[in-house]
């Protein structure tokens, strides 16, 4: 049997009471998730990373998902909900 140090135990207790969001109907439901998606788009936009255009006729759009994790410091507390919006790459057709 493995005993934790009451420092460990505390950083242990402190990131499991925390759940991060499955799918984006969970997330929309707390304002810090909120708060997170919106910096991410934000930051999309000032990179430049993505702009939105019309697809040629007959293709089909990339769909997207939003990827929520909670960042802790070293003493367990929450430093950020961090989202990602990642396209799934994996539903690309070669032709």
């Amino acid at each position: 049997m493995t005993i934790l140090t009451t420092k460990h135990l505390n950083y242990v207790l402190a990131i499991s009471s925390n759940e991060e969001p499955h799918n984006y109907n969970e997330a929309i439901r707390k304002p810090e998730w909120c708060e997170a998606m919106k910096k991410e788009i934000q930051a999309l936009e000032e990179n430049e990373t993505w702009i939105l255009t019309n697809l040629p006729q007959g293709k089909q759009p990339i769909g997207c998902k939003w990827v929520y994790k909670i960042k802790y410091n070293a003493k367990g507390d929450i430093e950020r909900h961090e989202t990602r919006l990642v396209a799934k790459g994996y539903t690309q057709w070669k032709e």
